[in-house]
């Protein structure tokens, strides 16, 4: 109730702290206050199971009952593009579990994680010491990472620092969740152009482009893609950026400047070896343009790594060979999300099957993620899911409690 009342607050915090735009700010604070219902739900359906043992002679007479039980203390590491809602997600599950904690929120955006730490120390129900919220350094955290004492990392961040972080954890468990470039298929405007276009603006530039599963690499049917980009363009075109605290702007800063003028620099790096800039394409201190280019060759960054930036490469292919376009969505380092726009059964399944990601959205962007579903990546992208119900699995372990004669008043 307490984060429902401080709503606002929260909202301002994050518009102002990382400069998301008020819009995307608040709709951030909607999903955390959902990921906390979420998962008070779960904690009542922490299920466990009957079995019967006497599957042989030796077993004759067993029975067994198997819990789910608290893994131990978790340290978590959580990023600045959400500090929220991803902090919700790895906090929430942990007290659904019953898991004490140590969370080191990201460096550049600490406040909406140090709010909630203030809202969770009023809670009667917590026990004294039963989390720490801990601003600090990286060298500082280290221990985050090598104290046995904790039984599981979960991080989300950069792939460098990532697996890295896997190599030194010693016997703990480890989740992360690492980003990628995720992939779009528009085999079909589905259901008209206007509403694909607009759900593909969405995906490549809410909140500056700043999510890891945010549209990167773009392939159109080629018999519908000169009426789609040109569509693309010109609304991509009108988007109207500035002050993130106006209602009206939908592309705000990037986090800092150094990595606005790495996506600068990206971008330069894309237009030399031959992509051409349909829009945007420039950069004013943290501000970078909402940018599409075409036909960006495949082995250059804006392509092939990560741009955590407002930054779409856009190609056709040809419409009569799915499966080579399926192929080339696999064609990364990464595999988070992807999104396929058909109406085609065949194909949509075809994509689900064969497309390496840990999420498939039919006739959506990949840019979506349900707060329940199972959430995480393949290859370079990560390590385990978060949501919460898969995330409390990794916050428990299985016990089995072996019973002879169970309920037998008389033993032969």
């Amino acid at each position: 109730k307490e984060a429902t009342d401080r709503f606002e607050e929260f909202a301002q915090m994050l518009c102002v702290e990382a400069g998301k735009p008020i819009a995307d700010a608040r709709g951030e604070v909607k999903r955390m206050i959902i990921t906390f219902e979420l998962a008070a739900e779960e904690a009542t359906r922490l299920y466990g199971e009957f079995q019967p043992l006497d599957i042989s002679e030796k077993s004759s007479g067993y029975s067994g009952i198997v819990r789910r039980f608290p893994v131990g203390t978790i340290s978590m590491i959580s990023p600045f593009n959400f500090p929220l809602n991803l902090v919700a997600h790895k906090v929430a599950p942990a007290i659904a579990a019953g898991c004490p904690f140590v969370l080191k929120p990201a460096s550049k955006t600490p406040l909406g994680a140090l709010i909630l730490g203030d809202i969770l120390s009023k809670d009667p129900l917590l026990p004294e010491g039963a989390f720490s919220i801990l601003p600090c350094t990286r060298d500082a955290a280290d221990l985050l990472t090598t104290d046995e004492r904790f039984k599981l990392l979960t991080f989300t961040g950069s792939p460098s620092v990532g697996w890295k972080m896997k190599s030194r954890a010693g016997k703990k468990k480890v989740v992360l969740e690492l980003g990628g470039n995720a992939a779009c298929v528009v085999d079909e405007l589905v259901p008209n152009l206007e509403a694909v276009v607009s759900q593909v603006i969405h995906g490549a530039f809410y909140q500056s482009g700043q999510s890891c599963i945010s549209v990167q690499r773009l392939f159109v049917n080629d018999s519908i893609y000169d009426v789609f980009r040109s569509a693309l363009v010109e609304q991509v075109s009108a988007l109207k950026a500035g002050d993130p605290s106006d209602p009206e702007v939908f592309i705000g800063p990037v986090i800092s400047e150094k990595d606005a003028q790495r996506m600068a620099d990206w971008i330069e790096e894309a237009v030399s070896e031959g992509g051409k800039v349909l829009c945007g394409g420039k950069r004013d201190g943290v501000m970078v343009e909402a940018t599409i280019i075409e036909n960006v060759p495949h082995m250059c960054k804006a392509f092939s790594e990560e741009v955590f930036g407002p930054v779409l490469c856009i190609e056709k292919y040809n419409g009569s060979d799915f499966r080579s376009i399926i192929d080339l969505v696999n064609d990364s380092d990464f595999g988070l999300q992807a999104g396929v726009f058909t109406n085609n059964f065949n194909k949509a399944f075809y994509a689900f099957e064969n497309i390496e990601v840990g999420g498939v959205v039919i006739n959506d962007v990949p840019s979506i993620r349900v707060d329940s579903q199972p959430y995480g990546g393949v290859k370079s992208a990560g390590l385990g899911r978060e949501g919460i119900r898969y995330a409390i699995e990794d916050m428990t372990e299985m016990r089995v409690m072996l019973m002879k004669n169970a309920g037998k008043l008389e033993i032969p």
